[in-house]
């Protein structure tokens, strides 16, 4: 006789859900963010225990998760709510999916715009950099104010970055 195969464990089991303590441990949060997180309404737990203890499934992870990359994206909480809130009042899937793509694709192009931005710095501290890297010829007891004449050989012919410029007193 064969042997029926196992039920895998469903969300709502208890050997599967993680009280509060758990869930912080797993998600690298403390308990106060995680209940703030439940205040605000961006986090539910799965249901809670005759005692009243807070018991979350797996999507609680993700949820966490999915609060993390939105605040690296520059997110506030408050944001995160307001969108949620927004979210949960769409009654259709396809009506909330747009939703979804719209607030993701307001962030792609600012997060496009941060990243050439940040581009942009990143070329101008190269310059900096390889500019001060002549700075090594002149002799250790020069003047920090011979610095914005300088004329020795490396910086011949140039002028210095913006970024090595800015620093000079004024003539």
């Amino acid at each position: 006789m064969a042997t029926k195969p196992r039920p895998s464990p469903t969300p709502d089991s208890s050997d599967n859900l993680l009280r509060v303590g758990q869930l912080a441990d797993q998600s690298g949060k403390t308990v106060r963010a995680l209940h703030f997180y439940e205040e605000l309404g961006l986090l539910e737990p799965a249901q809670r225990t005759k005692g009243g203890f807070r018991q979350y499934d797996a999507s609680a992870l993700v949820r966490i998760h999915w609060i993390d990359r939105l605040q690296d994206l520059g997110f506030s909480l408050k944001e995160i709510q307001d969108f949620l809130s927004t979210l949960r009042s769409e009654t259709l899937g396809p009506a909330a999916m747009h939703q979804l793509r719209g607030f993701y694709a307001k962030k792609l192009v600012e997060t496009r715009q941060t990243i050439e931005r940040l581009r942009s710095l990143e070329n101008e501290l190269q310059e900096s950099l390889s500019y001060l890297q002549g700075c090594h010829s002149c002799d250790p007891v020069t003047p920090r104010t011979a610095c914005r004449a300088c004329d020795e050989t490396p910086h011949q012919d140039t002028h210095p970055p913006a970024m090595v410029a800015a620093i000079h007193d004024p003539a």
